[in-house]
């Protein structure tokens, strides 16, 4: 083998369309960009123009509004705690929290914190620290001998400005 034998294989590269070289070529006077204008000029960026026509992204009214203080729990019943006391993930008077729940695969990640909901039944007695709890979740885990600490205070109620 010397290098002259050396040579790509067929087909893996196509020479370049040789543009502006007459007629005969099928590619001669406008290279294939039609006539005039700025589209027939190189460096065209136009995207959402129409010829000065306003433009259909700017016709449309803007929807929705984006909150920039909401949060994103992880929601969890306490029957899928159950669940995981039952596989032997935690044992009974366990402190449950957001990175003891991402270390036995309740939940994938942190986000803004845990939530615990009421769905499911409880039987074993844990103690929880958590972002947030409903009601029944609250009240399902003290009838089961467990203990909750809520971490996010919740808001009090506004009160109505009087005229």
């Amino acid at each position: 083998m010397k290098l002259n034998d050396i040579h790509d294989n067929p087909g893996s590269s196509k020479d370049l369309m040789r543009v502006g070289r007459g007629i005969g070529s099928g590619k001669g006077k406008t290279c294939g960009r039609g006539v005039k204008g700025q589209k027939a000029r190189t460096g065209v960026a136009i995207k959402g123009f129409e010829g000065g026509q306003m433009p259909l992204h700017r016709r449309l009214p803007k929807r929705g509004f984006w909150n920039p203080f909401s949060v994103d729990y992880n929601e969890v019943n306490i029957g899928r705690i159950q669940a995981a006391v039952d596989a032997g993930k935690f044992v009974a008077g366990a402190s449950i929290t957001i990175d003891s729940l991402i270390e036995a695969g309740v939940v994938s990640k942190p986000r803004d914190g845990v939530k615990i909901l009421g769905v499911g039944e409880l039987t074993t007695g844990l103690s929880f620290e958590v972002a947030s709890a409903s009601k029944g979740a609250i009240a399902a885990i003290e009838k089961a001998g467990g203990t909750i600490k809520v971490l996010v205070a919740p808001k009090p109620p506004r009160e109505e400005a009087s005229a």
